[in-house]
């Protein structure tokens, strides 16, 4: 296999849910070799979430679990032990990279907070993803990407003019801070090799995602004019908005930002007769009588297949796509092109699964993904190789519940 970006780097992570999971199945998938600890005393609730594979509840089969964990090995120990925290210093030793995504200052409680795992090995690099970070005023609430997703804002911008402030579907925060996360290790890496020094890295969840929401801050503060939810509208691109297709419940998103897109449009229509008059021949005409535009538009799509619109637009220089299902993307075109879904076959019954490809193709290297790892699938080979334990101490250490 070609070398990987971030091959011979080590991390050791204490995460649970999803977004220190996902920084780390992406270190992980670009080289890194990542030991994930966990405890049986206490699941990971994503372990615990539903769908399960095949309908059979049980922690190995959670397709939340298998899906953000990905390119790792997985272990279990009792850090209430003695033992389990003495053993959990020497992988910190072993490792270059140490992330956790728990509450503020739970790591330090533990007595493996940063300036403990300095005294273990004091060039270590650590990340803790909180979601509020370490210091503040709601430094050491608990939470999860539900309420922080509405703190954030996006709500306030989720829906239709009117409506109460929706939820936008999913947990934004838990999707947009690992990518940040992955870029803060990779230049603490890079600073590593260029001083040998480590450093911490401070990571809130609230902070990564809020810098999307920078347009909504920028109006408030340059004209103290708060926005609110525009449905599928946009301030200046017309038509702009989701349209019924035929067949149930097939749509197709149309953006059209300028008035050489507008003619595009207009010839792929077959220029009918109400898209040559003059209020719609520019931006601002468009965006003034944009209810009306929206209904003949519509009356258009509505006849056609939503991949039908989507292709004769894409064709035509316009700005389409087929608002498409969790079917749809396993058919998507595209994605199957560039490789991106791997079907990798699990044990336990579990058969096939499919996994995501990573956010970057790089022209010198490449990325590898291997299945998530079974519940403390890892111990014998992390205890006995990467920490030496003899055969027979791993032995005991597993009958005095050191790997609950």
């Amino acid at each position: 296999m070609p070398e990987r970006p971030l091959d011979g780097v080590k991390v050791v992570s204490f995460e649970h849910a999803l977004a220190g999971p996902l920084t780390t199945e992406i270190l992980g998938s670009y080289g890194a070799e990542v030991v994930r600890v966990e405890t049986g005393t206490r699941l990971d609730w994503h372990r615990q979430a539903g769908p399960f594979v095949g309908n059979v509840s049980l922690p190995n089969r959670s397709a939340c679990y298998l899906f953000v964990n990905s390119s790792k090995r997985a272990i279990t120990l009792n850090l209430r032990l003695p033992k389990g925290l003495e053993l959990a210093k020497k992988l910190v030793k072993w490792a270059d990279v140490v992330v956790e995504n728990f509450a503020g200052g739970v790591m330090a409680r533990m007595g493996l907070g940063y300036d403990d795992l300095c005294k273990v090995k004091p060039d270590i690099i650590m990340l803790s993803a909180g979601i509020f970070g370490q210091t503040g005023p709601y430094a050491h609430v608990k939470g999860h990407g539900g309420p922080l997703t509405a703190l954030t804002g996006f709500p306030q911008l989720t829906g239709f003019p009117g409506q109460e402030p929706q939820f936008p579907g999913f947990v934004l925060t838990d999707f947009v801070a690992p990518r940040a996360n992955v870029l803060a290790i990779v230049a603490a890496l890079d600073y590593k090799r260029r001083t040998g020094k480590g450093q911490y890295l401070d990571a809130s969840q609230f902070e990564s995602a809020v810098h999307m929401l920078t347009l909504m801050i920028l109006e408030y503060k340059a004209n103290g004019r708060e926005m609110v939810g525009m449905g599928n509208r946009c301030g200046y691109a017309a038509p702009h908005g989701v349209y019924r297709c035929a067949g149930e419940n097939r749509w197709c998103a149309i953006a059209i930002f300028t008035d050489a897109e507008w003619n595009a449009f207009r010839r792929a229509m077959g220029d009918p007769e109400w898209a040559a008059q003059p209020r719609f021949q520019t931006v601002a005409g468009r965006l003034r009588n944009e209810d009306e535009l929206d209904t003949l538009v519509e009356q258009w799509t509505s006849l056609r297949q939503a991949e039908d619109v989507m292709r004769l637009l894409q064709e035509s220089g316009v700005p389409a796509g087929v608002v498409q299902t969790g079917a749809d993307l396993d058919h998507d075109p595209q994605l199957a092109y560039r490789g991106f879904y791997r079907k990798l076959d699990h044990p336990d019954g579990i058969g096939a699964f499919t996994y995501s490809g990573m956010p970057a193709r790089m022209s010198r290297t490449n990325y590898e993904i291997t299945r998530a790892p079974m519940m403390g699938e890892d111990n014998e080979y992390v205890y006995t190789r990467i920490l030496n334990m003899s055969d027979e101490e791993f032995v005991q250490s597993l009958a005095n519940g050191l790997f609950d």
